[in-house]
């Protein structure tokens, strides 16, 4: 059986150091220490969980920007056994929250039977999450 290995998400971007800073809002992560200074642009930027448990996420900068929809993406779990209005209601307060960082409000999906309620969003360069 083979072991459990840490892993990082790596997100391609045009804005390394402040894609960091949101996502590190977002997630309750902590961004990485500046960058020494430098009249090069920076290249990538990373931000970790404190507590260690959560994968830390890499920004890269790229040359290209985003085009087509996202292939992976991630869910940010706020309403994590709720179910009906309480779980409507977790997401809508997290939407907020994220929209007033810069965040853009995308599709709810509302429950089917199948799945649970769900807010699509986009983080400030476009790339698409989940609010679940």
């Amino acid at each position: 059986m083979a072991s459990v290995r840490n892993f990082q998400v790596t997100i391609d971007c045009t804005d390394p150091v402040r894609l960091a800073h949101f996502w590190a809002e977002v997630l309750g992560y902590v961004a990485s220490p500046p960058p020494e200074e430098s009249e090069e642009p920076v290249n990538w930027f990373a931000c970790t969980d404190p507590s260690g448990v959560g994968p830390r996420v890499l920004f890269q900068r790229v040359p290209e920007g985003k085009v087509v929809k996202n292939r992976v993406h991630l869910d940010v779990r706020v309403g994590t056994g709720l179910v009906g209005e309480e779980r409507l209601a977790a997401l809508e307060s997290e939407c907020a929250r994220l929209v007033a960082l810069g965040a853009v409000r995308g599709t709810l999906l509302l429950a089917d039977g199948q799945n649970e309620s769900c807010q699509g969003m986009q983080d400030i360069e476009g790339n698409e999450f989940c609010l679940d």
